[in-house]
């Protein structure tokens, strides 16, 4: 049997992964040259906060069957495995895993980090929902990858604006 998820399970993900984002985009902003980018980047992390309470909303709508474990789990080993997925994964606004801004990056660099990483989230959710039966909640995966391309569309309009 393969491994599977409820919508639950990935909304806790999209949570973490939304908390991390707003983390490291304030600790880049700490580092910034100058206040432009530093706003931006604030911007960045308050951004990824509405994130957040977007999908801590979504969550509270699941269904009883979305929040139902998938496998019998007395350890909580599937917590483990969705706390390290989520943190594996990298952070929105991260170039990789290991890699931290320097605060000398254009605004368009820092934009383009930003919206390369939402389309990364958004490959990330379609891998996931396949692994989330449709009785656990699949549809409510395909709202948390509706979310995040509207982010990509509302970070190249404040680049377009940018220009």
């Amino acid at each position: 049997m393969g491994i599977t998820f409820n919508a639950d399970e990935i909304f806790e993900m999209a949570e973490e992964i939304e908390r991390n984002g707003a983390k490291y985009y304030r600790e880049a902003a700490e580092k910034a040259s100058d206040k432009k980018t530093k706003q931006m980047l604030l911007d960045m992390a308050a951004m990824e906060d509405e994130h957040l309470k977007t999908f801590v909303e979504m969550r509270k709508e699941l269904s009883g069957r979305q929040k139902e474990p998938m496998i019998f789990d007395p350890d909580n080993q599937a917590a483990m495995y969705l706390q390290v997925m989520a943190d594996a994964r990298g952070m929105e606004g991260r170039i990789g895993p290991t890699t931290k801004l320097t605060g000398n990056e254009t605004i368009k660099e820092i934009f383009d980090i930003a919206v390369n990483s939402e389309k990364d989230s958004v490959v990330f959710y379609l891998n996931l929902k396949g692994l989330v039966p449709v009785k656990a909640g699949r549809d409510k995966v395909e709202e948390i990858i509706i979310e995040e391309l509207s982010h990509i569309t509302t970070l190249l309009r404040k680049l377009k604006a940018l220009q």
